[in-house]
């Protein structure tokens, strides 16, 4: 056969984007997104992103540019994912439960041109903002107020939402990227304190683990979707681009609590929802009433116990379990469901559905590999390995590190970190994780970065942070700390903490500090973190939900 070769009709770049302007067609006058009393259709989301991005472009928002958001799940949030890269840029959603310190260095390691920041999130930022050097420039910023006519901006602010979509162009002819290869979208991996790792996504990925976690789920048409899941987190594992492709009514609510949820279910008739195990075990507190109609709803972001799975399952929730991470954008291992296991017993279908799975149809290939070998470990369940992956929805890289980018991406496998077994029937399990990471309510926090907090108290000698079981959020960091000889007054267990809160995120503060005289160590003085995880463990559950 002849050699024939790529051409301008069949090598256009893919984007996630183009999804929107197929859906303001085929689902023009579809319900789009709704919130409280308002209600868009998909033409009028459409027209709304087209006139922002207008605007942005008009401010000299270009190809490349990194444009931030610092929003809870509100329509502005939804339709900046869109809005952005429609003008070239490069999104980037920013943690809300960050502090000022944190959200100071993305945006200087980012060098964001623009920042749109909700107005619950305001004094937040200028707080970050207020930490730049003087002689790095700031970014402009937009204030999402919600139509607030009686409250002036402040003169940090250039900007409000609402100018900024009433100034723009419904005809601008949007950016598209020149290739499938550009980057789409800036996300960082946790709320670390000194060296955040910027993960960057290509049009080509997000629109391929888009389209992946549309058909593994089995999304069909049209389906009614409840943002309980954060926007922020990975993009809301790429559902914000699905929803367009889908024809989907998406369901926004700035906050939520369990009845919340419930309401929301009944009042729109919700098909699909996404949480951390953290929601799950949300929705099962309190004895609340079965669902009337089944609803779909995807968890991930750290292995759900199969009590919990159970008990979501026994109220009408359909559970689906699935596995990635910042690094792929989306989903990219799910446990796809077998008819036959349908047969079994409820306490062995929630096992099996506890388990990651296997990779999904736009993943090339997931394996459990010897990090001594680099060759697959066997398929016993029990032999424990490192988990690795390869396909197109893998990150192109961490923004301006080399040296990461080249230890996570090698030997043509992205290394996740994360400690799992093969089963004999090639689904995956996660067992353990990196040493150093804790998973909190689906968010990762490294371990290492609570210590170095730990260790600036005046009292502390020594701080090792585990992850302790919490029937609420999964995890929860637990400081063994020794203290300094001489010592005085010691310190409480509740003044430790309060030290911690008012240095890092709220999710990062360990929930249980205990002192031991001395920290077990090996042979060469480092610390037996294995020994202090059993201890944790030992103690059960730290059981406090509200912290």
């Amino acid at each position: 056969m002849d050699q024939l070769k790529p051409s301008s009709p069949n090598s256009r770049p893919l984007t996630p984007i183009s999804f929107i302007e197929r859906a303001s067609t085929v689902y023009a006058d579809c319900p789009s997104i709704v919130y409280g009393s308002v209600t868009f259709t998909w033409s009028e989301t459409y027209l709304r992103c087209l006139k922002i991005a207008s605007t942005l472009s008009s401010l000299g928002i270009s190809r490349g540019d990194v444009v931030s958001v610092l929003a809870p799940n509100i329509p502005a949030m939804y339709e900046l994912h869109f809005a952005i890269p429609m003008a070239g840029a490069v999104l980037n959603t920013i943690n809300l439960r960050l502090n000022a310190h944190t959200i100071s260095i993305i945006l200087r390691h980012a060098e964001s041109k623009l920042v749109f920041v909700d107005f619950q999130s305001e004094s937040l930022v200028l707080e970050a903002i207020a930490l730049f050097p003087p002689s790095l420039p700031r970014p402009r910023l937009v204030l999402i107020d919600e139509g607030a006519e009686s409250k002036a901006l402040k003169p940090e602010f250039f900007s409000d939402y609402d100018t900024v979509l009433a100034n723009g162009d419904p005809n601008f002819d949007w950016v598209r990227p020149e290739s499938e290869f550009d980057p789409l979208t800036l996300n960082y991996t946790s709320g670390t304190t000194s060296a955040p790792k910027g993960v960057v996504h290509s049009h080509r990925g997000t629109f391929l683990v888009t389209i992946d976690s549309l058909i593994t789920w089995s999304v069909p048409k049209e389906p009614v979707y409840l943002w309980t899941l954060p926007m922020f987190h990975a993009n809301g594992w790429s559902y914000t681009w699905g929803m367009a492709a889908a024809g989907g009514t998406n369901v926004c609510v700035r906050k939520f609590d369990a009845a919340t949820i419930f309401s929301a279910i009944r009042n729109y008739h919700v098909t699909h929802m996404c949480g951390a195990p953290v929601v799950l075990n949300m929705l099962t507190n309190g004895n609340p009433k079965p669902l009337e109609k089944p609803v779909e709803i995807m968890t991930a972001g750290a292995p759900p116990p199969a009590a919990v799975l159970l008990r979501t399952e026994s109220l009408g929730f359909v559970v689906s379990h699935g596995y990635g991470l910042t690094e792929t954008g989306g989903l990219v291992i799910f446990c796809t469901w077998k008819k036959k296991w349908n047969m079994f017993p409820a306490t062995e279908r929630a096992r099996l559905k506890a388990r990651q799975g296997v990779r999904t149809p736009a993943m090339t290939e997931i394996d459990v590999i010897d990090a001594e070998t680099g060759k697959s470990v066997k398929r016993d369940g029990k032999t424990l390995g490192e988990v690795v992956l390869s396909g197109g929805c893998v990150m192109l890289g961490y923004l301006k590190d080399a040296d990461g980018t080249a230890k996570a991406l090698k030997n043509g496998w992205f290394f996740t970190g994360d400690v799992g077994v093969m089963h004999p029937d090639g689904y995956l399990e996660i067992k353990d994780r990196s040493k150093d990471v804790i998973i909190s309510g689906g968010e990762n926090l490294s371990s290492v970065e609570v210590e170095s907090v730990l260790y600036g108290h005046p009292a502390v000698n020594e701080a090792a942070v585990v992850a302790r079981p919490d029937e609420f959020w999964g995890e929860t960091p637990c400081a063994f700390v020794s203290l300094k000889e001489g010592i005085k007054a010691k310190p409480t267990e509740k003044e430790v903490i309060e030290y911690c809160r008012e240095r890092m995120p709220r999710y990062m503060v360990p929930r249980t500090v205990v002192f031991k005289a001395e920290l077990p160590k090996t042979s060469t003085g480092k610390i037996q973190k294995f020994v202090l995880r059993e201890a944790a463990k030992a103690m059960g559950s730290s059981n406090i939900s509200k912290l």
